[in-house]
């Protein structure tokens, strides 16, 4: 009881609560600038918990994380730009119900998504985080391998009307992924003799040009403006109905991201992808993904939020960061004075509680600012759009180069622009190309390791349970396509 009255004791003082309040809208603002996101944020505000009091640091970072990483929803459904790497899913249908005029209503899903997945997520951590981490370790290469492969088959789902344009597209994505230093030997691969390639290609400078810069050329285009649509501005939350007739694919999505999240370096962009398959394997509104589906866009959202919750129980449990993001937040809480680990629970029992609560109100403030701020932001479809196109193409750059400060990163995105309006000119889905990208790197570095494990066995891979049951369900989500086309031939057969 004592730790309890201790923790809200620290969530009520004005300095925390404000810092919470600011971090969120900072953060908001900073995810939805293309090329920016929650790494950058979070380092730039690294200063400051130097200055401020401990609950006040970490009401701050954890604002400025939750913010950050739904402010990338409102730039992919506005103008085709993931703000975060996170959000890259958000794109498949956040942008199609923007582009049929629903944009009020697809920024008001992605708001409702965020904050009731977070706070599903930051609730299954006050309750399980002991097990989850232990749930997370059990985890190896073999695991993170067929997990990959799971979240793969998304690649199928939303290339079912160009199938072989996608399985291409997925393709691509995957060798994109592979350019530069082989993560077991060191050696260096398609780097076709540039210094810069070596280091691989950066998952910003690409997702920026390939959506965004591809959008101002395809908008640009005569074949956009003969098929442009008319978008109106605004914010609309959907009704308590509709939530509840998606309560399903809201609280299982949220679940996803929480479950991954507790996977050490897996990820918020992965988590999406994961969560994404799920709901178009399972969706009754399946053959609408892709095309402005609200549950794709839900999955996506409450996943990539629900991971936010989810990636504090390996850094709170045993000290081990879930992403990068909370890599810079485990070095934040050691300079508070705070030591992550299994003693944390037992030692400082009510900072604990703090940051669960903290994070739970979070969430109650990204729905309050989403709710103001993206009304703001929905204005910028009234900017005429020569005008438009032009702000678009400074962020682009400014927020590409800011990152790292390399200029190659600026001829990456060209270079992905002009690769991406190419490729949707000639009917190829782009979607394919960002899902092997991202779930490229994590398959390969589990598929040697697994292999290093089981001493070049890859049959050796089913005996481990885990990674038995997500091959079953990869091979069954495959295979449905097939069951059903059987099922209705029967069906007409015996008429």
């Amino acid at each position: 009881m004592d730790t309890f009255v201790a923790a809200i004791h620290m969530l009520v003082m004005p300095a925390a609560i404000i810092a919470l309040i600011g971090g969120t809208f900072v953060g908001i603002i900073v995810g939805a600038l293309p090329g920016l996101g929650s790494v950058l944020a979070i380092s730039m505000a690294l200063p400051l918990t130097f200055v401020l009091g401990q609950e006040a640091s970490i009401a701050l970072l954890l604002g400025l994380y939750c913010g950050s990483v739904y402010g990338g929803s409102i730039s992919a459904i506005l103008i085709n730009t993931p703000g975060t790497p996170q959000a890259a899913a958000t794109v498949m249908d956040g942008y199609p119900m923007a582009r049929a005029g629903r944009v009020d209503l697809a920024l008001g899903w992605a708001t409702t998504a965020s904050a009731i997945g977070g706070l599903i997520a930051t609730v299954i951590l006050a309750v399980a985080s002991p097990l989850l981490a232990q749930v997370g370790l059990r985890f190896g290469p073999v695991e993170y391998f067929a997990l990959g492969l799971f979240a793969l088959t998304c690649i199928v789902s939303v290339s079912r009307e160009h199938m072989v344009k996608g399985l291409i597209a997925g393709l691509l994505g995957l060798f994109v992924a592979v350019i530069g230093q082989d993560p077991i030997t060191g050696h260096q691969r398609f780097h076709f003799g540039s210094f810069e390639l070596s280091a691989g290609i950066g998952i910003v400078p690409f997702l920026v040009g390939l959506f965004a810069l591809s959008e101002v050329l395809w908008r640009v285009s005569e074949k956009a403006s003969a098929s442009g649509g008319i978008m109106r501005s605004g914010f609309a939350f959907p009704g308590f109905r509709e939530i509840r007739a998606r309560a399903v694919v809201i609280v299982k999505s949220s679940l996803i991201g929480t479950w991954v999240g507790t996977l050490p370096g897996v990820g918020a962009t992965a988590a999406s992808m994961v969560s994404y398959a799920e709901a178009k394997r399972s969706s009754p509104n399946r053959d609408n993904f892709g095309k402005g589906e609200p549950d794709g866009l839900i999955a996506a959202e409450a996943a990539n939020n629900g991971v936010t919750s989810g990636a504090m129980v390996p850094t709170l449990s045993l000290g081990i960061p879930g992403d990068p993001i909370t890599a810079i937040m485990l070095g934040a809480l050691v300079l508070q004075g705070i030591t992550p680990g299994p003693r944390l629970f037992v030692d400082s029992g009510d900072v604990v509680l703090f940051i669960f609560m903290a994070l739970f109100m979070a969430n109650f403030v990204l729905f309050a600012c989403g709710a103001l701020m993206a009304p703001a932001f929905s204005r910028i479809l009234r900017v005429p759009e020569p005008v438009l196109l032009a702000c678009i193409l400074v962020l682009v750059a400014v927020g590409t180069f800011s990152v790292n400060s390399n200029p190659f990163d600026l001829v990456i995105v060209l270079i992905s622009g002009i690769a991406g309006f190419l490729l949707r000119y000639n009917g190829f889905p782009l979607a394919p190309i960002v899902i092997g990208f991202v779930l490229g790197p994590m398959i390969e570095q589990s598929l040697r390791q697994g292999l290093i494990l089981t001493r070049g066995d890859l049959l050796a891979f089913v005996n481990y349970p885990i990674a038995l049951a997500l091959f079953i369900l990869t091979v069954l989500l495959l295979l449905t396509p097939l069951f059903r086309r059987l099922l209705m031939r029967t069906r007409f057969g015996g008429l």
